[in-house]
């Protein structure tokens, strides 16, 4: 393997994390370059070989070292690699994550509260902010789905709202009322029934056709 070549580097990491559980002295070495390599790509490929061979709790004190990387790339892996860290990953920091400058990170962040399906209220207040105010429509976007996904009724507000959004959030506002009933919801989806684009219209018209 050419030492000097960063992507070679990153795909001889990347196969260290196929093998199957690894021993504390590779988890150990895999750990250093995920904080310490000078480039990005590799510690991008350390820390997914981490996760996949290492145990949770090992792989957990990477992990909270990358969130504050000073490379975006790195904090939204770290971001998307959450969920298969379970209840290791601290919902406080993942919440930092979806607060991140950098969209990207954002987006993977939403995602990743989605998937860890905490129904507190800590939780759901910066999704439902996401998902009305981000300016980024991808983190809106990804927000509503996160919002649906936990099904929980203090983030139908922020469904409704998006469902007034562009086009492509309206269609995945419409797919996450499915997890709600109410009469608000069934306002929204016979709206959604004449919307001007035809995805959210059939969206809709998946929601409110009974099944045969």
């Amino acid at each position: 393997m050419d030492q000097a070549d960063p992507v070679a580097r990153a795909a001889a990491v990347a196969t260290e994390g196929l093998a199957g559980r690894c021993s504390d002295e590779r988890a150990t070495h895999l750990a250093s370059l995920a904080v310490n390599d000078p480039d990005a790509r590799v510690r991008i490929a350390a820390l997914g070989a981490l996760v996949r061979c290492a145990r949770r709790a090992t792989a957990r004190t990477t992990w909270l070292e990358l969130v504050g990387d000073r490379d975006a790339a790195v904090r939204r892996r770290v971001a998307e690699l959450a969920p298969a860290l379970g209840r290791h990953v601290p919902t406080g920091w993942l919440i930092l994550l979806l607060q991140d400058d950098d969209t990207s990170v954002a987006e993977a962040a939403a995602f990743a509260l989605g998937e860890r399906g905490h129904r507190s209220v800590r939780t759901i207040r910066p999704l439902a902010t996401a998902a009305t105010n981000h300016a980024d429509a991808l983190v809106r976007e990804s927000a509503v789905a996160a919002l649906g996904a936990l099904g929980d009724e203090r983030g139908l507000a922020a469904i409704l709202q998006a469902c007034n959004d562009r086009p492509a959030i309206r269609r995945r506002a419409v797919l996450a009322l499915a997890a709600f009933e109410g009469p608000e919801v069934d306002a929204a989806l016979q709206r959604a029934l004449q919307d001007n684009d035809w995805q959210v219209r059939q969206a809709a018209e998946d929601l409110t056709t009974p099944n045969t």
